[in-house]
């Protein structure tokens, strides 16, 4: 079991505009999941170069995930420019796992030298491009999924490549507002939304019970955070599609977090701040209410 984290991006037009349900991430999550690795992010994205490239630096820059997988957009048509776009963010290649899976796809179908997927290298996350039908996707990454673990574990470990243990997997790194909302305005939905609002949620020094009920308490030394990946992306859809509202965004850590450290971060553009003063009131109590776990941990009195 691999216990490193994972994402997941589903590239089609027709998913996005929602003329298409999407089977291929679904079934990627499953078998990641059986192969033990932790799923923090999905996605599904147009397929617009720009697009795919932001989500694929996102995954690796700001998430830090050890895995990210795409399905779609690896074939002949005008619009298939996955490769392309994982190209154009990638800092080293991976020749041999795209090989590797083409070879195991033109044992099922000769047609399968036609997928142009390539998997590459950014900071500390191995990025693997995947056709975009359910089956080919689940038959690709099976002929590679043992070997990409041993792959993570070296571009992860301490040392050298064969004997060093693999490296202890790192915190979340939080996002940066300015990139959040730079990335943002390059979308189309820009167009329509007037106004941006961010929450960002910090571990204060101060017990919840004593801001909340003015009871007395010790003060606070840290707190353990965590999250439903799943419940979490249904309240940040949920918000979606709440009036006028054009853009969800959000961000959690995890593990244990001391006196300053970020907790969240969520960011909502609509069109106007009534809307969008709602809708990200909505959806930070439903993170908080039914998406997180923390404890907070005292100081000795």
């Amino acid at each position: 079991m691999s216990g490193y984290t994972a994402a997941v991006i589903t590239v089609s037009d027709k998913g996005y505009q929602g003329l298409r349900q999407d089977t291929s991430g679904p079934a990627l999550c499953a078998m990641l999941a059986g192969a033990g690795y932790r799923v923090i992010h999905t996605a599904l994205v147009p397929d617009e170069g720009a697009q795919i490239a932001a989500t694929l630096t996102y995954c690796a820059d700001t998430l830090e995930a050890a895995l990210i997988l795409t399905t779609g957009g690896t074939g002949f048509s005008p619009r298939d420019v996955t490769p392309e776009a994982t190209l154009s963010v990638a800092e080293r290649l991976c020749p041999g796992i795209a090989e590797a899976m083409r070879a195991e796809s033109l044992k099922i179908t000769p047609r399968g030298c036609l997928s142009r997927g390539v998997a590459a290298l950014r900071k500390r996350s191995l990025m693997v491009n995947l056709p975009g039908s359910e089956k080919a996707a689940r038959e690709n990454l099976a002929a590679v999924l043992d070997a990409l673990g041993h792959g993570i574990e070296m571009l992860r470990s301490q040392g050298s490549a064969d004997c060093a243990a693999p490296a202890q997997e790192p915190r979340p790194t939080p996002p940066s507002a300015d990139d959040w909302l730079r990335q943002a305005k390059a979308e189309a939905a820009a167009a329509g939304i007037g106004m941006y609002l961010i929450h960002n949620g910090v571990v204060r020094a101060t017990a919840r019970s004593a801001v909340r009920e003015g009871q007395e308490a010790p003060g606070v030394a840290g707190m353990w955070f965590d999250y439903d990946e799943e419940k979490a992306e249904a309240a940040a859809e949920k918000a979606r599609q709440l009036p006028g509202i054009g853009l969800v965004r959000w961000w959690m850590n995890r593990g244990q977090l001391q006196v300053g450290d970020d907790i969240m971060y969520v960011l909502v553009g609509g069109d106007t701040r009534p809307h969008v003063l709602s809708a990200l009131e909505a959806l930070v109590a439903e993170l908080k209410t039914h998406c997180v776990t923390e404890r907070e941990q005292f100081l000795p009195q």
